[in-house]
């Protein structure tokens, strides 16, 4: 027997179904619903006048309570860290942020390890926000083992949408191997990636230094820390009104 003889045998053995069996397939399929028809579409945005869409800009960063509340800047607040500030000529529209706390509710994340020197930067950063005017029952904080796991706790505040922004504190001392490396720069990137991914402002209070001397004379980088990150709540507040002007 060929290959095109069992081609044939097997051809044969194909059971074709029967016109009434395929009526009654035909039927059902008819009588199937339309679910097309059934699932309503949201309507689309409308334009306006000028092109662009309308709707709320930060749908996708949706913030807490407090991240909304914008104060009146008093002429002694200054929102300078450093020497030297920008200076816009006139004509632009400037929106400017200031570290004000009256109205904020502020997560700080604090590293256990090297408690020494970490326990000295939550001081100086509660005392810097008390000094804003953020009143203790306006701050969580949330201790973690170490600074690899800041990025994490940061996140998992920001997205609890409780807190206008977020103060990460840790120290992270070289030692004989990469390991220091490795902790910086993922402590570093992941707590950017925390603000960026939830838009609530984490700012930056992890020391990287060679010794325990560079971290103890650079405790005031907590009260820095401070500053950036409500200067930078109150300024998304005020960008987020204006856009929704």
């Amino acid at each position: 027997m060929t290959d095109t003889d069992d081609t044939k045998l097997e051809d044969a053995s194909v059971e074709t179904p029967e016109p009434e069996a395929e009526a009654e397939i035909e039927s059902e399929v008819e009588a199937a619903p339309d679910v097309e028809s059934e699932v309503e579409v949201e309507p689309a945005v409308e334009p306006d006048e000028n092109g662009a869409n309308l709707g709320d800009p930060f749908e996708g960063w949706p913030a807490a309570d407090s991240a909304a509340a914008i104060e009146d800047i008093p002429a002694d607040v200054s929102v300078e860290h450093v020497r030297g500030e920008v200076d816009v000529p006139d004509g632009y529209t400037v929106l400017e942020g200031a570290p004000l706390g009256a109205k904020r509710s502020v997560g700080v994340v604090v590293s256990r390890f090297n408690g020494g020197v970490t326990n000295l930067l939550l001081r100086r950063a509660l005392e810097a926000l008390t000094d804003a005017g953020v009143t203790n029952d306006g701050i969580t904080v949330l201790p973690v083992p170490g600074a690899f796991e800041l990025p994490l706790a940061a996140m998992a505040l920001a997205k609890t949408r409780r807190y206008a922004c977020i103060v990460a504190l840790g120290a992270i001392v070289r030692g004989e191997t990469a390991h220091f490396d490795y902790v910086a720069a993922e402590c570093a990137s992941g707590l950017q990636l925390a603000g960026i991914e939830t838009g609530v402002p984490v700012a930056f209070g992890v020391l990287t230094v060679d010794n325990v001397a560079q971290a103890e004379a650079r405790i005031e980088r907590a009260a820095d820390a401070v500053r950036s990150a409500l200067e930078m709540a109150d300024l998304f507040a005020r960008l987020r009104a204006s856009a929704r002007a």
